[in-house]
């Protein structure tokens, strides 16, 4: 449910607020890693996050908007230790679980922030410092009436664009056809990227091997849904 206490400043949030309770684990995750490894998007002060302080050190930035429960967030965190992962989710016990697993994974290359991933790029990302987002199997509105709540938007992936370095990648995926192809076709009339895989069948990407089976394409496949993935590419200001 959109939150009414945002300012309308757009159309779409990137999210929509899910309650839950979180475990005793969760729980000892957000009290003993949390005032490290995260922050609340609300609550950080004006301007541009400064990454490399967060870090301690430089390296490029990945975000990931919507991380869920971190299975698969804290492996491809584990598995790409060179890049400085940034996780963007709103429900808490996903995030406590995320700690959990990158803490048994011995993690230290990702950070995580509560809250809009479209207020943190909005207000909290300077243009042009990504190297990548993410955004793997968002919530896909199946109702037609319900389209218009589903995040990849043209202004969404505007703002996107506008973020990512030259040659910075907008990595999707979703299980829902319809949806693919409205990614695809939102994503091909942005004038700053251009689809990596413009020249394979129906322009989709093949399925990268280092992206983890999620459990939402293991239930697409027992209902016989085909998993898409899609990469854009930041072009360079000479086109």
């Amino acid at each position: 449910m959109e939150n009414e206490d945002q300012p309308r400043l757009r159309s779409v949030v990137s999210y929509v607020k899910r309650g839950g309770r979180m475990t005793v684990g969760q729980q000892r995750a957000w009290e003993e890693h949390w005032p490290r490894l995260g922050r609340t998007v609300s609550e950080l002060p004006s301007g541009p996050v400064d990454f490399t302080e967060w870090f301690g050190r430089e390296a490029p930035v990945m975000l990931e908007i919507g991380s869920g429960m971190g299975e698969t967030t804290s492996q491809l965190a584990a598995a790409a230790p060179e890049l400085n992962y940034v996780a963007v989710e709103v429900y808490d016990p996903g995030l406590g679980q995320l700690m959990l697993r990158a803490e048994k994974l011995g993690v230290t290359n990702l950070r995580l922030m509560h809250g809009d991933a479209v207020v943190l790029l909005n207000s909290h990302v300077e243009p042009g410092t990504l190297s990548g987002v993410r955004l793997f199997f968002p919530d896909p509105w199946p109702k037609k009436r319900h389209h218009k709540r589903r995040i990849v938007q043209p202004d969404f992936v505007a703002l996107i664009a506008s973020r990512l370095a030259p040659g910075g990648t907008f990595h999707m995926a979703t299980d829902w056809e319809h949806y693919a192809e409205q990614m695809l076709e939102v994503c091909s009339a942005e004038p700053a990227l251009r689809n990596r895989y413009a020249d394979e069948p129906g322009g989709w990407a093949p399925r990268p091997e280092w992206r983890p089976v999620t459990k939402f394409e293991q239930r697409a496949d027992r209902e016989g849904r085909v998993s898409h993935d899609l990469i854009f590419e930041k072009r360079s200001p000479l086109g």
